[in-house]
């Protein structure tokens, strides 16, 4: 079996696959907070299920019987929407964690804490989530060049186009270790 390269001509670095190479499933959930809109539907869902009265029985009690119903629909719905349309995803965090926080009193504890933690937490990854922007660099990556390069000389040894190597380190982002 002989190995396939990609058809671009150049291979993709550290195991991510380019743009062109990913399916479109995978560029429609990284092109919003999936996971973030996914647990506070999830976490809707978990409430709803754990809800046992009727619907009888929650007309018969009044307001707060229909704010149980009422909260865990409003975090699927918000959910869903945070998928759908991550435009609108701060609006959509901060609806969420205030729903998910009102179950407390209203829908069994919140689920017995396991849906608003979801929604919770949730809420919170929609509300961090920020498109566009480039991948971070980790730490060995940033040092991995400063530790190739000699220092032999002084920190502020001209190099063979004349500019100051320190000050290059410091235009170029890479830390320089002390002599």
């Amino acid at each position: 079996m002989a190995s396939q390269e990609p058809a671009s001509g150049h291979e993709p670095q550290d195991g991510q696959l380019s743009v062109a190479g990913q399916d479109a499933f995978t560029r429609w959930v990284n092109g919003r907070p999936f996971f973030g809109g996914l647990w506070l539907t999830l976490g809707g869902a978990w409430i709803l299920l754990t809800m046992k009265a009727s619907i009888k029985v929650v007309m018969h009690v009044g307001m707060q019987g229909v704010a149980g119903y009422l909260l865990p629909t409003l975090m699927i719905l918000v959910g869903l929407l945070t998928l759908f349309s991550p435009a609108q995803r701060l609006f959509y965090s901060i609806v969420g964690v205030l729903c998910s926080m009102g179950t407390w009193l209203t829908s069994n504890l919140g689920g017995f804490m396991v849906g608003l933690l979801l929604g919770v937490v949730g809420s919170i990854l929609t509300f961090g989530w920020l498109p566009d922007q480039e991948p971070r660099v980790s730490r060995r990556e940033r040092r991995g060049p400063a530790q190739r390069a000699p220092h032999d000389g002084p920190a502020t040894e001209t190099g063979p186009t004349g500019t100051d190597t320190a000050q290059a380190h410091m235009a170029a982002g890479t830390p320089q270790t002390a002599q």
